[in-house]
């Protein structure tokens, strides 16, 4: 009889065990927070809860302070932690959350294969996919041979502003692009060149996306915006094409930003955190986010950018990153009050 009882009680202990179990990965979650364009991250972020059982729980920007919103909350969360993970679209407000001790060091063996240009050398973030910054040109307005070849060209008389569309140059990879610019033209004369635009009233709108949707419909002739929006619209037969601006010998070449990955520090959930990143940094998931647009440019040696960008050859600005974390608030209240005064 005692041996049955213990044959009994060994089952409903191996059931309470497996239920517990269960229990417990149905209850796994992760929250991250994402400045990447949710019809980009959502799938992606679906592919990850699919495969691993977890709950993925994403906060996302609005595109009008993408990505500021999201690190200004990050900041105001620092003392009690909401999130695990922030995946970002460009990497100067990573530097700055981790210049705040807002992350937390995670070197995933995931991206050992990276070149360490694209990964925090103790581990604080790693980049994910690259886009660029190009001049769209509306083809029914403007000829592509006769388009700006410069961003400096836009400051000249022969495009008024009713012609050319900004993002709002202290959100999101407007601001970062206006960092570098900082770096790689010196202060003086970036901050001139914004100045010329204000000027000659530039149409300054919500977003880049926004500045891709005026190009498309005509509303004026040249926008400034990211790969990712551009193409979009080149790839849904739009008349727009696609100008990567400062190529010719000496120029300063066009602006490539990568995207980052994080783990914050003190996340309710760091081991589903870093299960998060590691997902994301895969060669894998790169493909995934450049197959579904929010890339174009692979930062894994030997891969193949999008079809966005099929034959060209991006001669990429060389500014450090550093150096543009340092520019980004002296550019950002520079751009304030020259844009809200």
């Amino acid at each position: 009889m005692k041996k049955y009882l213990k044959f009994f009680a060994i089952l409903l202990i191996s059931a309470v065990l497996a239920i517990a179990c269960q229990m417990d990965q149905s209850s796994q979650k992760v929250v991250v927070y994402v400045s990447v364009d949710r019809v980009y991250a959502e799938p992606i972020l679906a592919a990850f809860a699919a495969e691993t059982g977890i709950e993925v729980l994403p906060v996302y920007d609005v595109e009008a302070t993408k990505t500021t919103g999201l690190a200004q909350r990050l900041l105001r969360e620092k003392e009690r932690p909401q999130a695990d993970v922030f995946w970002s679209g460009e990497f100067a407000q990573t530097l700055l959350l981790q210049d705040q001790g807002v992350l937390a060091a995670y070197q995933s063996p995931i991206a050992e294969n990276l070149p360490p240009q694209y990964r925090d050398p103790e581990g604080y973030w790693t980049g994910i996919g690259g886009r660029a910054r190009v001049l769209l040109v509306n083809t029914d307005r403007l000829a592509i041979a006769r388009a700006p070849r410069s961003l400096a060209d836009l400051a000249s008389e022969q495009w008024p502003g009713s012609e050319v569309a900004i993002a709002y140059p202290f959100f999101g990879t407007t601001a970062t692009h206006a960092a570098a610019l900082y770096t790689a033209w010196e202060p003086e004369t970036a901050r001139d060149f914004f100045v010329a635009l204000k000027q000659k009233n530039v149409q300054v709108v919500d977003g880049n996306s926004v500045v891709r949707d005026w190009v498309v419909e005509g509303r004026v002739s040249i926008g400034l915006t990211d790969t990712d929006d551009a193409c979009s619209a080149v790839e849904k037969g739009d008349p727009v094409a696609l100008v990567f601006p400062d190529q010719g010998p000496g120029e300063i070449g066009t602006f490539v930003l990568t995207g980052t990955v994080a783990l914050v520090a003190g996340g309710p959930n760091p081991e589903t955190g870093k299960e998060l990143v590691d997902f994301l940094v895969s060669p894998e998931t790169e493909q995934r986010l450049m197959t579904g647009g929010g890339s174009q440019l692979s930062l894994y040696p030997g891969a193949t950018p999008s079809s966005c960008l099929a034959g060209q050859t991006i001669q990429g600005m060389t500014v450090n990153l550093e150096a543009i974390y340092d520019q980004l608030e002296p550019s950002k209240n520079d751009l304030s009050e020259i844009f809200i005064r």
